[in-house]
């Protein structure tokens, strides 16, 4: 992994400002979660989520004078080559989680059951054999899809960074706790869950800086692997 520190942000690093930034930040991305309006569903609930933290984001953004652009929200310099790049991460990403399931049984503690089947059913509805179903919700996975890599690649693994640039491993700091908050937010807890969701995110941090900081080819294999997932339960 390159640790090398980005210059993306800013060349002189207010330290205590990353910090405030980073404890508003994150403060907001669980708070939030508390706020939960049953009648309009899971869907509508994480994208409120997600818009919100995204507002947060991009004012501590506009404080410290950085775009979306900057950190990695701009054209791809060829197509081809950011779909292949994209194939590279999901081949990546799906090869973890094949690692992963074959050492779980090794692990010297127990993990949490993995209740992902049951919760979507509860948060997508039964999408098995409903396609009509699937093509009406499957925009607002992709949209909450790009979101995160906007909001944990984008912005939280590039505030981290810049809060631990005085160290030689301030990249692999980032790249690790964006992935620990990632797989966390997911579940609330330490489980089988939150660690595959971890896995993704570890995944998508490394390809994030080793694929020069663009974030379509992380946006492109995040949405393939949910819309995979969502289609995996339909025909299920």
């Amino acid at each position: 992994m390159n640790l090398n520190i980005t210059n993306t942000v800013s060349k002189s690093t207010n330290y205590k400002g990353f910090l405030f930034d980073l404890i508003i930040y994150i403060s907001i991305m669980f708070l939030v979660r508390e706020i939960y309006i049953p009648k309009v569903g899971f869907i509508a609930n994480g994208l409120y989520w997600s818009f919100t933290t995204l507002i947060i984001a991009t004012w501590r953004m506009k404080v410290r004078n950085v775009t979306w652009k900057e950190l990695g929200l701009r054209k791809p310099e060829n197509l081809w080559r950011t779909l292949g790049v994209s194939s590279i991460i999901l081949a990546a990403t799906m090869l973890s989680l094949i690692a992963f399931n074959i050492l779980i049984d090794l692990l010297p503690f127990s993990l949490g059951a993995d209740t992902s089947s049951e919760s979507a059913v509860s948060k997508f509805g039964n999408l098995k054999g409903n396609w009509g179903h699937f093509f009406l919700i499957i925009p607002f996975i992709l949209l909450e899809s790009m979101l995160e890599e906007l909001l944990d690649r984008g912005f939280l693994m590039n505030w981290i960074e810049k809060l631990f640039s005085s160290t030689s491993f301030a990249t692999v700091i980032a790249v690790i706790l964006q992935a620990a908050i990632f797989g966390f937010r997911h579940s609330n807890d330490f489980s089988e869950r939150s660690i595959t969701v971890g896995i993704i995110g570890l995944v998508m941090g490394i390809a994030y800086v080793k694929f020069g900081r663009n974030l379509w080819p992380l946006i492109i294999a995040h949405c393939v692997l949910n819309s995979g997932s969502m289609i995996g339960r339909v025909i299920d």
